[in-house]
């Protein structure tokens, strides 16, 4: 199981990151876990192929973690011309949320014929799923984005991912990374309580009870990216744009 950073940016785009999307590759699949706004220039500068991307996993469904989507979908349309199936999951709403998003940025083109087949699923959190043979598992978590925000937990049957997604601290995260290979976590703020973020503080506060095996921030704004050698002395990884290394 390999993880490359496509971005790891606020949704400010705070140090020059690009919005976030993580892509895992195991077993013959390549996967996206969320595709913010600036997601599909990340991928470009990277050479990356889209069409050789089977699926897109959301955590929750803010701009920054879904909003490159409908270029996503145009691009494979028009441009690419994908003929390989693509299959989105996110939490409950997903479907009528990309919809709403596709006829904001191109009125008409939710209705398109698309050339590709096309599922979107969601997963009720709580409830074991399946995402292109691998187990997911969700949670919700503390974040207002209109519909459950999630965090997330994968495993192939070797390894496992965890993931936040955007909250403030909640005890779901516990089971989510509990055993983990890796657990990504937001550390949004340097130590400021803000509502439905993390901060380093909480972090450090909290650390002792995620029981995950490697710990990695991401989704940072500037306090936060100015005190990024704090997180690597207290042992943890740090997200970078490009950083790829196996879960």
């Amino acid at each position: 199981m390999r993880l490359t950073i496509i971005g790891s940016g606020d949704a400010f785009g705070s140090g020059g990151r690009f919005n976030t999307c993580f892509m895992l590759e195991v077993e013959g699949r390549t996967v996206l876990i969320d595709f913010g706004a600036s997601s599909p220039v990340a991928l470009k500068a990277r050479n990356i192929n889209s069409n050789a991307i089977d699926g897109l996993l959301l955590s929750h469904l803010h701009g920054d973690h879904f909003g490159g989507l409908p270029f996503f979908l145009l691009d494979a349309q028009f441009h690419s011309r994908r003929d390989r199936p693509f299959t989105i999951a996110g939490p409950p709403g997903t479907r009528d949320r990309v919809n709403a998003a596709m006829e904001v940025f191109f009125p008409g083109s939710s209705k398109n014929a698309w050339r590709f087949p096309l599922e979107i699923a969601e997963i009720a959190p709580g409830v074991p799923d399946e995402f292109l043979g691998l187990a997911v598992r969700t949670a919700e978590v503390i974040h207002n984005s209109g519909a459950p925000s999630t965090a997330l937990r994968l495993t192939d049957g070797r390894k496992v991912l965890a993931y936040s997604g955007d909250t403030q601290w909640t005890d779901a995260l516990v089971p989510i990374a509990d055993g983990a290979d890796l657990l990504i976590i937001e550390c949004y703020d340097y130590d400021r309580d803000l509502p439905g973020h993390m901060n380093f503080a909480k972090l450090k506060e909290k650390r002792a009870g995620l029981r995950a095996r490697r710990i990695m921030v991401t989704h940072m704004n500037p306090t936060m990216l100015a005190r990024q050698d704090e997180a690597l002395a207290e042992g943890l990884l740090v997200a970078s744009d490009g950083l790829s290394l196996e879960v």
